[in-house]
């Protein structure tokens, strides 16, 4: 099994960016990742990385995948997703969500770092008390994308082709479904995380370089217009706008197209089942640009399934 492990990163998504490596679809890769300082942070006297640092969110890619169109869907299948040194980090960025609360608290916020070691699937969790809260990893992939027909997109946003969504389920098990404009998609990915809470409220759930284990498969002539996922129990639109409703609308839209389209669903009957059966996750508040926001709708609701 071929390992990717680069000595330069982008930090752009773009067709602009010579392939590091091609694969042909149904093939297995491991990609190895850098965390979203490109692993400048390793002890918690780094801490004014935070506040110092220019470019957020090395890349590890573009991987060109044969036989993927304009027109078709790259399918992600995620069959792993680990740390690559037995320790992440998490911290207070500057102008993170937290610090619009200062007003209201009257207390100044203040920048924080900590150095969280992973072992055996456990994060320890340092706290002021010096104690340590273990709490199970659930490491998933926070940037990955796909090229856009024209233009590129900084790696710290997310847009229709995926990038910085900070989605957890993108995680081991599930399959990624993102949408293809160019030839050979052009695969990019990065900023995994150990743990992240919804929402991504303080900007650095616990950050990792990571080692992802991925079969890259295409679905021919079938076009999506923004990602989703499959996951053993649900199906998942991402809506990825700015404000959070707006989001919200392009996720709820994806699904009812979605019910309709393959599972053939009345339009009523997919609106009304959508209605009352499914849930909302928000992925990230914290882009610059853009929120994400995940419609899940369970399968055994779905048609024809084993319920």
């Amino acid at each position: 099994m071929t390992r990717l492990r680069q000595k330069e990163y982008f930090y752009t998504i773009g067709r602009y960016n010579k392939p590091v490596f091609t694969i042909k679809t149904g093939e297995t890769i491991i990609v190895e990742t850098q965390d979203c300082t490109g692993n400048r942070i390793k002890t918690e006297k780094d801490i004014g990385v935070l506040q110092s640092l220019k470019k957020w969110n090395p890349l590890s890619g573009p991987i060109f995948v044969e036989d993927t169109e304009i027109g078709d869907t790259l399918v992600v299948y995620i069959n792993d997703v680990k740390p690559l040194r037995g320790q992440g980090w998490t911290g207070q960025e500057p102008g993170g969500v937290s610090s619009a609360g200062e007003d209201m608290i009257n207390e100044k916020i203040p920048f924080t770092l900590k150095i969280c070691h992973i072992e055996n699937g456990i994060i320890k969790i340092p706290l002021s008390t010096g104690e340590t809260l273990d709490v199970p990893s659930k490491p998933f992939i926070g940037t990955i994308g796909t090229a856009s027909e024209v233009d590129s997109y900084p790696s710290i946003i997310c847009t229709n082709h995926g990038g910085n969504m900070d989605v957890a389920d993108v995680c081991k098990g599930n399959k990624l479904f993102l949408p293809i404009s160019v030839k050979g998609s052009y695969l990019y990915m990065g900023d995994a995380h150990a743990i992240q809470g919804d929402g991504e409220l303080n900007g650095s759930p616990v950050e990792i370089a990571s080692e992802c284990t991925l079969t890259l498969d295409v679905i021919k002539n079938k076009a999506i217009k923004w990602p989703r996922i499959e996951t053993p129990e649900y199906i998942i639109t991402i809506g990825i706008a700015r404000p959070l409703e707006r989001a919200c609308s392009i996720a709820t839209t994806e699904m009812i197209y979605w019910l309709q389209k393959e599972y053939k669903l009345d339009p009523e009957d997919a609106i009304h089942l959508m209605l009352n059966l499914s849930r909302i996750r928000v992925n990230q508040v914290q882009n610059p640009i853009n929120y994400s926001l995940s419609v899940m709708f369970p399968k055994k609701y779905l048609p024809n399934s084993n319920r």
